[in-house]
Order: C-alpha cells, then structure tokens, then sequence
C-alpha cells in the first residue's frame, strides 16, 4: 500500500528522461525537480542511458550541449543515469538500486508505450521491496502515431502504479480505460526556464526578419501530426504576415518546401531546421507577435507554456487539451485544425490589432499554471476514483 499522501519533506524520485538527455520532458522534469526541492523534498532523477532505439527516432540526437541543470540549492540536480529502454537486466537493476533508497514516492514519466515494459518492470521490482507509493505522471497515454502492442504496454505500467497525475483531461479519460485508480489533473506548468525577452527589433535583425513585419512562429519539432502544413497553407491565405518556423524536421521537409515555393512565400517564411537549444528560445519567442499550434492530434503541449511564459497570444486547434489551456478570444484563438481558419484567426489578429488586449489576457491567464500547484497535486493526490480533482 502506498505512504500517506500527507508526508511532508519527502525522499522523491522521478523516473525520467534528464539532462543530458534532451526535449521539452527532460526539461520540465528538471524544472519539477527544483520545484519539489523549494517545498523541502529530497529528489533524485532515474534517466535513461538508452531512451530511443534508432527506429523510434527519426531525429539527429538525442543529447543536449547544454550545461547541467541546478537545483534549488545551486548545486547540479542529482541525476543517476542507468535505464535502457530494451535490457531488461538494466529494469531490474535499476528498480533494486531505487528501492534500496526506501523512497517516499515515485514519480514516473510515461510518454509513449513503447516505455511500458522497462518502466512497468523497474516498478514492479520497487513495489515489492518497499511501500513506496508510485505516481504516474501521464503526458501521453496512447501516442499520437499508433502501434502495435500499445493498449498491452501502457497497460502493463498502469498496473505497476498507485495513482496519476494527467495534464490533459482527455489523457485522463483515457487512462480509464487502463485502470480505475485516482486520476488527478493539473495543467501542464510554465516553462519559465528559458530566460526572459529580449529586444524584438535585435533578434528579428540576427534572423533576417524586417523589423516592422507582422511575425506567427511555429516552434517545436515537426511532424506530421502538429499541422505545419497547415500553418503554411493559411500562411499563404494571410497576406503579409511572416511565418517563423524553428525546430526539427522529423518529416521530409520537400514537403514543406514545395508549399512555400508554390505559395511564393520564400521572402516570408523564415526556416531554422535545427533543434533549439535552451539558450536560444527567447529569442525565437521575442522575434514572434504570435504563436500558431495546428495540431491535428494533441494532449498538452509545453509549447503552450513557453508561450505564456513570454506573453505571447496563441492561436490553437480545438483538440485534445489545448482548449483547456488556451481561452478562445482573451490569451488567443481555438480554431479547427484547417488553413482557413487559422488564417481567419491570423487576419483578425494583426488586421484589428488584437495584440494589446490577448497580451493583457495572457497575463491574467497564466496565474493557472504554477509549478506550485502541480507540486502540491502530485505530492497530496486524494483517494479519489471517479472525476478529476
């Protein structure tokens, strides 16, 4: 059985991808780290020394250059790297070596389903050699790209874990399906690790945008599912505005190219195919007036949170969870996943200069994402079984 929810100053570990590791779930599982250290818990991270086998990476690397994350105290956060995603010899050693730690809770990770054996194993191996409470903390419980052994594999980790924390009520809907065991919500926090803004008119200068141009950015790594063919498309629909395109390609970007010649936008979409590291984030941020996610699939996204953490409106399909984060008409627009309507939301946006007054709303709207409260749900999640909290 698990601890009491009410323990304070907890021995915590999360299982997780961390730094060197990169991506938006190794840095907010630093930035939770941190978090959970400024209310008097002890954390520890559990990474991978193997997270992707190449057929699941379309990607150039998988590690950052970054420097090594501090905590709370200024010290570099304890980061213990050990997990391969396909050696069940490491699963097992890995949850003998937490276990023998007798932790408080575990918070665990799970993103794709391809983790389920490893992680639904290691915690197996914890459970029985302690009565350390396990948390979930679902990001994604079925992917947005589907395979085969799926439902088997997130079923097999749902089974190894106490409770959930979900940042998406449509993942914790999901996750009934799995289990009947206390799902708790909390939207994803701010990502307010990436420095503040910097002056627009210098960094739209180092990226060759004219200083007066009216700027849409769509950031993150690319792939089928997040719409940037869309975004080009309604691009084209929205004379004058400046797409601002940065991150990985994971796709064939001929694709993408061919829309941008058709639609004779090369001297208005700006292109940086490279991941971003965390030291050049503002400024891609700063440069934009507006961030665009046409998702055709979603659960959360960290995308959203950087956002809001420079004040910038969005505009955002009507799927998964990002009408709960993003409120249509005050922090910016919830829109079909289709070009015409995004271009409708990007016409209004710059033609009536809504800028002033989605800027005021982003503001008051970021007061709901606060690692605070995240930390005081994972930490205290209720005995509940029905509804979310």
């Amino acid at each position: 059985m698990p601890k009491s929810a009410h323990i304070v100053n907890r021995k915590i570990v999360i299982v997780s991808p961390a730094h060197p590791l990169r991506g938006g779930i190794a840095a907010s599982t630093e930035r939770l780290a941190v978090e959970l250290q400024k209310t008097g818990h002890s954390v520890s991270i559990y990474s991978y020394s193997l997270q992707y086998p190449a057929f699941l990476f379309p990607g150039k690397t998988q590690f950052t250059s970054d420097p090594a994350p501090l905590g709370a105290n200024g010290l570099p956060l304890e980061i213990v790297t050990c997990i391969n995603s396909v050696n069940p010899f490491s699963w097992i050693t890995t949850g003998l070596k937490i276990a023998a730690g007798q932790p408080d809770q575990v918070i665990v990770r799970f993103w794709l389903p391809f983790m389920g054996p490893a992680l639904g194993t290691l915690l197996r191996v914890v459970r029985r050699r302690t009565r350390t409470r396990v948390t979930g903390l679902v990001d994604n419980i079925i992917p947005h790209e589907k395979r085969p052994g799926d439902r088997l594999f997130a079923k097999y980790f749902t089974g190894a874990c106490d409770d959930f924390l979900v940042m998406s009520k449509s993942v914790g809907e999901e996750i009934r399906s799995f289990s009947d065991k206390p799902v708790v919500f909390s939207p994803h926090p701010l990502y307010d690790n990436y420095g503040e803004l910097l002056d627009k008119h210098t960094v739209r200068k180092a990226l060759g945008i004219p200083s007066d141009a009216r700027v849409a950015l769509f950031f993150g790594f690319i792939r089928q599912y997040k719409g940037l063919d869309i975004f080009l498309r309604a691009l084209a629909e929205a004379p004058g505005v400046h797409g601002l395109v940065a991150g990985e390609c994971y796709e064939d970007w001929a694709t993408y190219q061919q829309i941008i010649d058709e639609s004779g936008m090369n001297d208005r979409v700006h292109v940086v195919s490279d991941f971003i590291p965390a030291n050049q984030v503002s400024a891609y941020f700063s440069a934009a007036d507006i961030v665009v996610q046409p998702y055709r699939s979603a659960t959360q996204s960290g995308i959203s949170q950087i956002a809001y953490h420079f004040g910038l409106p969005m505009i955002v399909s009507n799927v998964g969870g990002l009408p709960e984060i993003v409120t249509d008409k005050v922090s910016g627009y919830v829109v079909s996943p289709v070009e015409k309507s995004v271009a409708e939301a990007l016409t209004d946006f710059f033609e009536n200069n809504r800028s002033e007054a989605m800027r005021r709303g982003v503001q008051q709207e970021k007061e709901r994402f606060t690692w605070d409260k995240m930390v005081r749900k994972l930490t205290e999640i209720p005995a509940v079984r029905d509804g979310f909290i």
